[in-house]
């Protein structure tokens, strides 16, 4: 299935290019709603419209889309007002997704679109999953940290932490790998799995709240440019990870 991205932000266009190319799309991407109106000579089956670009906006775009064509339309925004999804659905957009989303979420309101559109419903195939350097083990201590993914607890010096199901995952996910460094886009692409495409500051956020509740910022270091990994402050002596 042909879709066409109209996407100004490199850092959600990439990620999402790349996600739907897993599960069997072929995506053109463009930057400005100007390259989205130009003629192609290939029509895609599907637009995906951002509202914020920098050249117009996307509800002029979505407007001109559809003074000239029936192809399915799928706003992909971070407005999330109720007055711009109306005025969207109202200039012709087939469906409104605010950001942050999964690309599962998107895939499924793309069947919902096509079907609706009458368009053959497109059957989307699960990607491989490709083997990786992470193995989760039942249980994982690093020096006087200890996480059991068994009861989904963290004890530190023989202490209950207590974590949202989130900060859960991502500790868990450090914890398998203890002193390798997780690239950013593999923690968001595994912790929140499916796919997460948006702003990546809630990952720092979460690193953050883990730091603050571990009682040491030392826990997970960052890798500048790269990600974080998870180590034993200078303090705390060390002792290999067992799980």
């Amino acid at each position: 299935m042909q879709l066409l991205l109209i996407e100004d932000d490199d850092r959600i266009a990439g990620p999402l290019t790349e996600g739907l190319g897993r599960y069997g799309f072929t995506v053109d991407h463009v930057r400005t709603g100007a390259a989205g109106l130009a003629d192609t000579t290939t029509a895609p089956d599907l637009v995906l419209l951002d509202l914020g670009l920098p050249d117009m906006d996307g509800l002029d775009v979505c407007r001109s889309l559809r003074a000239r064509s029936a192809v399915p339309i799928i706003m992909i925004t971070a407005r999330g007002e109720e007055a711009d999804r109306i005025v969207g659905l109202e200039l012709g957009a087939d469906d409104y997704l605010a950001k942050p989303f999964g690309v599962r979420e998107l895939i499924a309101r793309i069947r919902a679109v096509t079907r609706r559109s009458g368009a053959p419903a497109y059957l989307p195939t699960e990607p491989a999953q490709a083997p990786g350097p992470h193995q989760s083990a039942p249980e994982a201590q690093l020096g006087p940290l200890v996480v059991s993914r068994r009861t989904r607890e963290v004890h530190l010096d023989g202490r209950h932490v207590a974590l949202t199901p989130r900060e859960f995952d991502l500790l868990a996910f450090l914890a398998d790998d203890p002193g390798t460094v997780c690239s950013r886009q593999q923690i968001m692409d595994t912790v929140w799995d499916p796919h997460f495409f948006g702003p990546t500051k809630t990952l720092d956020a979460h690193v953050a709240a883990l730091r603050r509740k571990l009682g040491d910022p030392g826990w997970i270091t960052t890798a500048r440019g790269v990600g974080f990994r998870l180590t034993v402050p200078c303090e705390h002596p060390a002792v290999e990870a067992a799980g």
